[in-house]
């Protein structure tokens, strides 16, 4: 079994050390080390850096339907604005 983090879990661990300051995910056993104040619009804008992670992450725009093997396109979820 590896312990080598996914690209997933780099991009959640990133997203909480710059838009958070939250050093690691990791339960600490300590109230002081796991429960963090977090201002509204800093948790907007990690929320959003999740957002565009996921968005850019999307599958490529056309592929084949797993079902009937015919052509389609994926289109993505437009950035926010």
């Amino acid at each position: 079994m590896s312990t080598t983090p996914t690209t997933r879990e780099n991009t959640i661990n990133r997203i909480a050390r710059e838009a958070l300051g939250i050093k690691t995910l990791e339960t600490r056993h300590s109230d002081g080390l796991d429960f963090h104040d977090i201002a509204v619009w800093t948790m907007k804008d990690a929320l959003e850096r999740a957002y565009e992670a996921g968005r850019k992450a999307a599958p490529p725009s056309r592929t084949k339907c797993p079902t009937c093997h015919r052509d389609i396109e994926i289109r993505p979820i437009p950035p926010l604005t």
